[in-house]
């Protein structure tokens, strides 16, 4: 009974951050103001807390422009982990256009969504996506193209990684940066997260949606490990097939590391940051200024 009251509450709230921080969003994407940008850091740090992710930064995002994460994916929740941390858009699915809540989010997050099973519009797509990086704007791609069962990496693609070709000629470095980053579901009521309970943290496609949320809101006590790695230089002579290649093993690395304590932090027994430890990453405005 305790479990439902709270997920009553916790749906209550977001609502009402939802109807005061939506309409100046709608607004800001008309406008093309700044504020589009952060405003949506705002609104999932508020979801993550509501849902009781708690979510732990090591390492440091990149600073450099253009940039393009590359991230392994287990779960609807990644999105909403990784834009609590840094001012992202994300490249989607067509078919999350139709989502119930997590498409209106997605299109309210300005994501890029792409028909992966249209060949004759792959070439266009990856030109938004690289205009959008061109632009200065941080975008994620998921290059496994589906979600994991949150214990592995599986095999990447290396299509979408034309973008980052895409957007070489318009970089004014003539460089543009690929930073990979892992996302680990480690713990459940403070507890560390076997395989019994991956369950709650993956989301493999065949759970439905609104079940696995209310799961997720029953639970209410997961913890979530974001490392950001090294990134790669991409420019014009970069071979996308290798840095694809070198991304991958990167990523596989972090991941099974933090799975299995041995990332530096867990070995020198220090606590990871929480989320509301951790600075806040500037935004684009900011470092305008």
């Amino acid at each position: 009974m305790i479990n439902w009251v709270r997920v009553a509450l916790c749906g209550m709230l977001l609502v009402m951050v939802s109807l005061v921080l939506m309409p100046v969003q709608i607004l800001c994407l008309w406008l093309g103001l700044k504020p589009r940008r952060w405003l949506p850091r705002h609104w999932h740090r508020v979801a993550c807390l509501l849902l009781g992710l708690r979510v732990r930064v090591h390492g440091e995002l990149d600073r450099r422009r253009p940039l393009l994460l590359s991230a392994n994916h287990v779960s609807w929740k990644d999105i909403l982990v990784l834009s609590s941390v840094a001012d992202v858009v994300f490249v989607a699915k067509s078919d999350v256009k139709s989502w119930p809540i997590f498409g209106l989010l997605a299109r309210l997050q300005a994501s890029v969504f792409v028909e992966r099973e249209q060949k004759r519009t792959t070439g266009h797509q990856v030109n938004d996506i690289g205009r959008r990086l061109a632009d200065g704007e941080i975008v994620v791609l998921f290059p496994e193209g589906t979600t994991s069962d949150g214990n592995r990496l599986l095999d990447i693609k290396t299509s979408l990684f034309g973008a980052a070709a895409s957007a070489v000629p318009q970089s004014p470095t003539g460089v543009v940066h690929v930073q990979p980053l892992a996302i680990s579901y480690t713990g459940i009521h403070g507890m560390p997260m076997g395989r019994y309970h991956r369950p709650i943290a993956a989301w493999p496609g065949d759970i439905g949606l609104v079940p696995h949320l209310l799961g997720v809101l029953r639970e209410g006590a997961l913890e979530v490990d974001v490392d950001f790695g090294e990134a790669v230089d991409y420019d014009r002579h970069a071979n996308r097939k290798e840095v694809s290649r070198l991304i991958e093993q990167r990523i596989r690395k972090m991941l099974s590391d933090r799975l299995r304590g041995r990332s530096r932090s867990a070995a020198k027994g220090e606590p990871a940051p929480a989320l509301s430890a951790a600075p806040d990453i500037p935004s684009d405005a900011q470092r305008s200024r």
